[in-house]
C-alpha cells in the first residue's frame, strides 16, 4: 500500500492502536500468597472493590449468579519474563512447542489473566469466591457474572497436552 492513511492499517497510531490504561477495580485478598500451578479449586479468597471508586451499589444483583469471570493482572510477572513466541507449556519438553496465544500461561504480553470461579457471597464491597487462580494482592481489572449464553457454542475441542496440564489445576 502506498501513500498515507489515518486508519489502523498503518499500525503506528491509527484508530485502535496505542496504550490502553486500566485502573484496578479492586484486589484479591487471601487465598495463596504465591502462585503455583495446581489445586486452585480449593482456594477461597475475597475480591475487595476499591472504595474510592465504588459503593456497594456496584455489586447489586451479582449475588444472583453462581459463577463469575474475573479479569486480573499478573502483576508479579517481570517484564523480562514476558513470552511473545513459542514455548513448551510449564517447560515440559514432552508437550509440544506452542505459541503464547495457544496457552494460558501467566507470562503473556499484557500479563492479563481470566478466571472463572464460584461466587460464594457478596457483602458490601467484598466478593467471596472459590477457585480463583489469582494470588493475594492481585489487581482485579473487571468482574463479570458468568452467563451460560457466553459459553462456547457447538463442539469444543482442545489439544491433548492441555487436558493433561489441566488434570489437577482445579
Amino acid at each position: 500500500m502506498t501513500g498515507t492513511t489515518d486508519g489502523p492499517e498503518r499500525g503506528d497510531g491509527g484508530a485502535g492502536t496505542g496504550p490502553v490504561t486500566c485502573v484496578p477495580v479492586g484486589r484479591v485478598l487471601g487465598g495463596r500468597a504465591e502462585a503455583f500451578d495446581d489445586d486452585w479449586g480449593r482456594e477461597s479468597a475475597v475480591i475487595r472493590l476499591d472504595s474510592e471508586q465504588f459503593t456497594p451499589e456496584a455489586l447489586f444483583g451479582l449475588a444472583d449468579f453462581s459463577h463469575l469471570e474475573v479479569v486480573y493482572h499478573f502483576d508479579r510477572v517481570p517484564e523480562s519474563k514476558i513470552e511473545t513466541g513459542a514455548r513448551h507449556p510449564r517447560g515440559n519438553a514432552d508437550w509440544p512447542l506452542v505459541g503464547i496465544f495457544a496457552q494460558r500461561g501467566k507470562n503473556r504480553p499484557n500479563r492479563l489473566g481470566v478466571s472463572r470461579c464460584r461466587l460464594i457471597e457478596v457483602d458490601g464491597l467484598d466478593v467471596y469466591v472459590e477457585g480463583l487462580d489469582a494470588v493475594d494482592g492481585t489487581p482485579v481489572l473487571d468482574i463479570k457474572p458468568y452467563l451460560t449464553e457466553f459459553g462456547p457454542r457447538g463442539e469444543v475441542r482442545q489439544a491433548q497436552w492441555s487436558v493433561e496440564l489441566m488434570r489437577d489445576y482445579y
